[in-house]
């Protein structure tokens, strides 16, 4: 099994991001939303060109699995992960630990002290296996459907000096 490579979004990148924001939602989150739901909430990738500006405005890195992109998270300012998908197909294959974890220390290399996301239903497990303690739940309107999450944050330790 490969290991997954990580990259700097690229500005080509948003076809294949949103589809995989779109494969991710459809296929992996049947079981905590409704099917109105998830359409509500993957149109936020159908103006590729808008999702391609939100992914480009914030920090975002690309994974790769034998050089095609399989998934994707980004930190919105130094202390928010914003967004984290990845494709069914690669699910399982250590990509969202791996983003996590890079975005987890580029936060704490920011100056963050601790690392917040709205975590999906459906993803609140894996952040709680990272070490993410849940701290409110929300409801938000998406396209005239309201979805559930839950904001959920992770202390982050203070880089080391110097290299490792």
């Amino acid at each position: 099994m490969s290991t997954p490579a990580l990259r700097p979004f690229l500005p080509a990148d948003a076809p294949i991001l949103a589809a995989i924001f779109v494969a991710s939602i459809e296929a992996l989150t049947g079981d905590d939303y409704s099917e109105a739901q998830q359409e509500a909430w993957a149109a936020a990738a159908e103006d590729e060109a808008a999702f391609g500006q939100r992914l480009a405005s914030q920090l975002t890195l690309v994974a790769t699995l034998d050089g095609s992109p399989v998934g994707f998270a980004s930190l919105k300012g130094k202390d928010h992960v914003d967004l984290l998908y990845v494709h069914p197909g690669a699910v399982g294959q250590g990509v969202a630990a791996a983003l996590s974890e890079a975005l987890e220390k580029l936060a704490a290399a920011r100056g963050a002290k601790s690392l917040t996301v709205d975590a999906s239903d459906n993803a609140a497990e894996f952040f709680a296996k990272r070490g993410y303690e849940a701290k409110q739940r929300n409801t938000v309107s998406l396209n005239g459907e309201w979805l559930a999450n839950t904001t959920m944050q992770k202390p982050l330790e203070a880089p080391a000096g110097g290299a490792r």
